[in-house]
């Protein structure tokens, strides 16, 4: 089968098209004919090595994260897929691979696509989408009612997490660009900041929970709106103690973690609030509620005008990387 690899971590996006077997699957695993890829910033970070302390591989490696397809075969004890189901995930990190005619992937991290949905818009879901659900709920443990505070929210993330958070009942507030202003007000924000012309922490207190996507610059303006005993959890800032004690890591990479994000846990703190970091993780049951909150709420991710064939993943790795893109990157296989 075709797929689409890399030899070596390198700053330089150098892709090969290689021809590897089709992989054999464990009891627990499904077979997926790919039929869609998205395209996302994880890959650019995983090509140069970025998020070695995190996730470690061996060469060569199969690029991609995220795919919709057809489930080719199911191992043994597979119990909920069946050959022909029109599937989607999130791979998990250790073993990832999207970037192919073929991918295996264990039945936990898959969940049925939503109804109605085409390939190409079910594959710009799962990755966005769960990272969204799981800031939410698994690291704000943000309540209906309470107010989510989203930062440079106008890409396709927000455009995920938004509707996700207004259905489990949060009021959003949200900034971006002025061009999506018009697009995130018909989704029910409460309030929509462009960063070019105001600035969040002036307008901004008491805000329940906050969502970064922005990084080390904005720490300390998301912070500040936070009401006391609040809680911020940053897409890129960086991880510390609390992220690797929940991810189970070594003693030496807690270490590391801990020295890390030390200054962030201590500005926190000090405001008696709390700052959390998050790295996606693949779950399937998790994505079936995605999958019922995309079918309620007729959530459809913005897909980029530009297609590419499988042939073209360096041409896709540097539209992600440079832009401008005006949706999820997608690979056609």
């Amino acid at each position: 089968m075709k797929a689409v690899q890399i030899k070596k971590y390198a700053k330089n996006i150098n892709t090969c098209l290689c021809d590897i077997p089709v992989p054999e699957i464990s009891d627990t695993e499904v077979l997926i004919k790919v039929k869609v890829a998205a395209v996302n910033p994880l890959e650019l970070l995983i090509l140069a090595g970025s998020i070695r302390l995190i996730q470690d591989y061996a060469m060569p490696l199969t690029l991609g994260n995220e795919c919709s397809g057809i489930v080719e075969e199911v191992g043994h004890k597979v119990t909920q897929f069946h050959t022909g189901d029109r599937v989607y995930t999130r791979l998990p990190l250790q073993k990832i691979g999207a970037f192919a005619e073929y991918v295996a992937v264990e039945q936990t991290a898959l969940a049925k696509m939503p109804a109605g949905y085409d390939f190409t818009t079910a594959a710009a879901v799962p990755l966005t989408g769960l990272t969204a659900y799981q800031a939410i709920v698994e690291e704000l443990e943000a309540k209906s009612g309470e107010t989510l505070l989203i930062t440079g929210a106008s890409g396709s993330f927000g455009q995920m997490a938004v509707p996700i958070a207004k259905a489990l009942g949060l009021r959003v507030i949200v900034t971006g660009n002025d061009r999506a202003r018009e697009r995130f007000l018909a989704t029910g924000v409460e309030q929509y900041i462009d960063y070019k012309q105001e600035n969040y922490w002036e307008l901004l207190s008491g805000i329940d929970h906050v969502i970064d996507t922005l990084g080390v610059t904005e720490f300390n303006h998301a912070l500040s709106v936070l009401k006391p005993g609040g809680r911020l959890v940053s897409l890129r800032t960086g991880p510390n103690k609390a992220f690797a004690v929940r991810n189970h890591f070594s003693a030496g990479k807690r270490m590391l973690f801990t020295l890390a994000g030390a200054k962030y846990d201590a500005a926190a703190r000090k405001q008696g609030k709390e700052y959390r970091f998050l790295f996606v993780h693949a779950d399937g049951t998790q994505l079936k509620k995605i999958t019922e909150i995309v079918e309620q709420h007729h959530i459809v991710p913005a897909i980029d005008s530009h297609a590419f064939s499988i042939d073209q993943v360096n041409e896709a790795l540097h539209l992600v990387a440079h832009g401008p893109i005006n949706g999820k990157v997608i690979i056609r296989l």
